[in-house]
């Protein structure tokens, strides 16, 4: 089992925040899930709603337990709602199927985590994601 080293979520989560900063983007939350959905790391900005913690949760823990990023789950649920609420279920209701959530792989393409994102539009939410999971070497499939 591969994970992603604590010290790489903080990172993760602060190389996030940079850029949402840069971005000018609304408060954000961060997380950081290791490859079997435990939180690693987690961050809320001054500002960000309280609910965010299960969004940026929620938006991960899809990502990591389907093998599916954020984008990809959108695009499922779209054309077969039937399955992203079948999953839903069976995850008692955690998961968020929409971009911000992001598969974090290492240099040999092994899925090691993921990371979520909210507080601004998912687009934008999946951009920040992917720039802190470049920022620490590691690569990221929205």
């Amino acid at each position: 089992m591969a994970n992603i080293p604590l010290r790489k979520a903080r990172a993760i989560i602060r190389h996030c925040m940079q850029k949402g900063a840069e971005m000018e983007l609304k408060p954000l939350s961060v997380i950081v899930l290791d490859d079997g959905g435990n939180i690693l790391a987690f961050e809320r900005a001054d500002g960000a709603a309280p609910g965010r913690f299960q969004i940026a949760h929620g938006k991960a823990y899809g990502a990591v337990m389907l093998g599916m990023a954020g984008q990809a789950q959108m695009a499922r649920a779209e054309a077969q709602a039937y399955f992203m609420q079948a999953v839903n279920g069976a995850f008692g209701g955690a998961v968020v199927p929409v971009p911000g959530g992001i598969l974090v792989r290492n240099q040999s393409g092994q899925v090691i985590g993921a990371v979520g994102v909210t507080g601004d539009t998912s687009d934008n939410d999946a951009t920040v994601g992917l720039a802190g999971i470049e920022a620490v070497g590691l690569t990221g499939e929205p």
